[in-house]
């Protein structure tokens, strides 16, 4: 089975993708949020290192924590930036991923997170940030990849 398959996407409405990112932006100001960085992935063992998510951390932000970087940076997203939305099929009660690419240093950056609220009375308690992507793309972006660029 290939992996295409275990995955669902599709485009969320513009506003949808602006209510994600302004509740992502309020837990990670909050403080109270978790990041996971999955730095070292089974995925990449077979992958050039060039787009592995420790090589472009460390090409990135040589001199800054990884959790800060990743706070800072995500805190930084846009609706221009988002791609799609990911099912994950093979664990259909997660959430939804959302797929964002951004540019650095003249190279295009895949982003893909998860955002899992432990505690629903309120997004910022007990929340965490699962950052599966954060690697330069092996495939350049193109326009039509963005669905909310102008």
């Amino acid at each position: 089975m290939n992996k295409e398959s275990k995955l669902s996407k599709r485009i969320e409405e513009k506003f949808e993708i602006d209510t994600y990112l302004a509740r992502l932006k309020y837990a990670i100001e909050s403080g109270s949020v978790k990041i996971n960085f999955q730095r070292n992935r089974k995925v990449d063992e077979s992958r050039d290192e060039k787009y592995t998510n420790r090589f472009t951390m460390a090409h990135l932000f040589p001199d800054d924590d990884e959790v800060e970087a990743l706070k800072r940076e995500l805190s930084l997203l846009t609706v221009e930036d988002y791609i799609e939305t990911v099912e994950d099929l093979r664990f259909p009660n997660n959430s939804e991923m959302r797929v964002f690419g951004k540019e650095y240093v003249n190279e295009d950056v895949y982003i893909k997170i998860r955002v899992e609220l432990l505690n629903t009375t309120h997004v910022a308690g007990d929340s965490f940030i699962l950052v599966m992507s954060f690697h330069f793309a092996e495939i350049p972006f193109e326009e039509d990849d963005f669905p909310y660029r102008k």
